[in-house]
């Protein structure tokens, strides 16, 4: 009787299973627990394909993102010639060695031409380039660049301060060791002065992450 139950209960999980919509991430992952040794039709797995595509396709949505629609036009003629610094940004991302997260804190910089950006958009152009499977460095520089494409300011700076699952979960298995990297271009790479106020402005931030 108890066989019967259990054949009746793996049945209908099966069949539950099956009228799920199928696509080829949630077939993929499906696979891939198999292969893990996992039983995929057991009750916390039989969904997981699924919300793992769906979680996939938000943290990589960066990929189809346009700067321009998100910009929508936020752009200002403002007489206006010192530096603007947007701070403690959060970011989460994904590391394209090992698809472990990543994350912290970025603080972004530029010394305005004749434009200047709304402030809320230089966080939505930080998340265009975290929602990618990343590296630290590549992310920095992505975000200073298409700030300089954008303004075509005196000066942009970036610096980005995190943590990376890839060395706190596995490898060296080191959960206190943070990465900072830099993207100086224009004023902030060639005038020491200017870079040095930046630096001050900005202050001891890596105790944040």
């Amino acid at each position: 009787m108890r066989e019967k139950e259990r054949a009746g209960e793996k049945g209908s999980v099966i069949e539950f299973q099956s009228k799920l919509p199928q696509t080829p991430v949630a077939d993929h992952v499906r696979e891939i627990l198999r292969l893990l040794g996992e039983d995929t039709g057991r009750e916390g797995l039989v969904r997981t394909p699924e919300r793992m595509e769906k979680a996939l396709r938000y943290l990589t949505s960066g990929y189809s993102a346009d700067v321009q629609k998100i910009v929508n036009g936020a752009l200002f003629d403002v007489e206006y010639d010192e530096v603007v610094i947007v701070r403690d940004i959060e970011f989460f991302s994904m590391c394209e060695h090992h698809m472990l997260p990543f994350f912290g804190k970025m603080h972004v910089a530029y010394l305005p031409g004749k434009k200047v950006i709304g402030l809320s958009k230089i966080p939505r152009i930080v998340d265009v380039f975290a929602r990618r499977l990343q590296i630290q460095e590549r992310l920095t520089t992505q975000v200073a660049e298409t700030l300089q494409d954008l303004l075509s300011p005196r000066g942009v700076a970036v610096v980005c301060e995190a943590r990376h699952f890839c060395m706190m979960m596995r490898g060296v298995e080191k959960q206190h060791s943070g990465a900072i990297t830099s993207a100086m271009l224009g004023a902030f790479r060639n005038n020491k002065e200017t870079r040095n106020e930046l630096l001050s402005l900005i202050g001891p931030r890596s105790q944040t992450i």
